[in-house]
This record gives C-alpha cells, structure tokens and sequence, in this order.
C-alpha cells in the first residue's frame, strides 16, 4: 500500500470518527454525552421553553403530526425522544385501552420529567416508558404501527443508523413521522430566523433555564441537521417507501413522512 493510500484511509478513518456537535465536531463517542448535559440541563423548564420559542406554535405542529400518523384505537405507537410526552398524551387518548403507546428518550431526565407531567394529566394504563438510543431500538420486528420522532432526530449521533433502526420495528404498512427544524423556503424569512436563533434564543434561555449555552447549541443542531430533500433521501435509503415531506411555518419545521411496504 502507498503513502498516499495510507494518508487517504487515515483521514477516511478521522472523519468517519467525529461527527458535529453544533458547530463543533468532536469524536461520536463524545457526542451522545454532550447531547446528554444539554436535556439534563432543560429538562425542567422544557416545556416552558417551548412555548416561549415557538410563541406556542409547536402545539400546532404536533397537532398537524398527529393528524398524519393515522393512528386508530388498538394500535402500538413508538413516541421515540418523546421527551415530556406531548405527543404520548395525545395518542394515548386515540389508541385507547386496547392500544400501548411507548414513550421512548434516551435522556432520563426528560422522560422523568414526561412519566410525572402524563401521570398528572391521568395518562395511565396504556402507555409505558424506556429509556432508549434511536440507533439500537430494543424492540421486536415489525412491531409498532406508527413511529413519531419529534425534534430529536437532529440529536441522534448516527441518523441513518436510527432510520434503519426505525424501520426496523414498523410493521408493514405502518408509517414514520419526523417532525424536525429544517430549512426555511423564503430568503427574507431565513434572515430573521437566524437573528432569532443566535441573538435571541441564548438570552432567553440564559433568563428562563439558566442556561445560555444549551440553547445556542440547540440553533446550531438545527442549522447543522440536514435539509428538506436530504433528509427525504435518507429515509428512502433506509428503506421508506411514498415519503414525502410538508413544510410548516414557512418551512422552519417540516414533517417528513414515509411508509413499510
């Protein structure tokens, strides 16, 4: 083998190694605790946050999601990086006593958090909780009907991997919901969007959480998460068949949607 086949496996084996973490790279393995201190950190004031960031707008989008998951009584619905569970409360509801829905984050501060805001609500009975990694699902094949992941494939080290992963334990015929920051369509909008993100949202996370930091790396995942049709091809080459995507709020968030066949 030549030096130059060496220097090229060296910086192919370097860059298979590290991946971003906003708009730092650092090793994979590194990642996944990094990922950890941030919702460790937000995880008590994440639903106010929420509400403050999106102007109460993310309850909008969720509501779009669960209106394209075609979820039905009696079904099994993976929640996966649920977190504080908005969506497991509204599923729980639609499946029913005969259903289950999972609600699955691999932080076990946001799904602490989510366990108590749902068992307040009276969500019981039909919904379980695991602490899980997207990328190494513990769940059996062709088992879910409906899989929603919401705001936390950005966060994932190795989203293919976790499509796979995703795809996995859908049955057939069931679908995927990926609800996710993405790209805004108009150029002006896009503008305003990152004077937000990187001026206004550290400050209002350093006034609120106490935590400015979380916050500015949570802009830079969203920027650093792939695009609209990136990510539509991602899905199909893990396997989804009929995706397509909707761009909500000019774009800013879009939920892709994919099928098992």
């Amino acid at each position: 083998m030549t030096d130059k086949h060496v220097q090229s496996d060296n910086a192919n084996t370097q860059q298979d190694d590290t991946t971003h973490f906003g708009f730092t790279t650092v090793a994979k393995e590194q990642k996944v605790a990094k990922v950890a201190e941030v919702f460790h950190s937000v995880a008590a004031k994440y639903d106010i946050m929420n509400d403050l960031m999106s102007g109460g707008v993310h309850r909008l989008w969720k509501r779009f999601t669960i209106d394209c998951s075609g979820a039905r009584p009696g079904q099994r619905i993976l929640d996966l990086a649920g977190g504080t569970g908005d969506l497991t409360a509204k599923f729980s509801r639609i499946v029913g006593d005969n259903g289950h829905v999972v609600l699955a984050d691999i932080n076990n501060s946001m799904l602490n958090v989510g366990r108590d805001k749902l068992r307040d609500l009276g969500v019981v009975g039909n919904v379980h909780y695991v602490q899980a990694n997207a990328e190494e699902l513990p769940f059996p094949d062709n088992y879910f009907d409906c899989i929603t992941i919401s705001f936390g494939l950005r966060n994932v080290t190795d989203k293919d991997k976790a499509l796979r992963s995703m795809f996995r334990v859908l049955k057939p015929g069931g679908r995927l919901l990926v609800l996710e920051f993405s790209k805004p369509k108009v150029e002006a909008l896009s503008k305003v969007y990152d004077l937000y993100s990187f001026h206004l949202l550290p400050k209002i996370g350093e006034v609120v959480a106490n935590d400015a930091d979380s916050y500015r790396y949570l802009a830079e995942s969203i920027r650093m998460h792939p695009d609209q049709e990136t990510l539509k091809g991602m899905m199909e080459e893990a396997g989804f068949e009929q995706t397509k995507y909707f761009n909500l709020t000019g774009g800013i968030v879009a939920l892709h949607r994919g099928y098992k066949f």
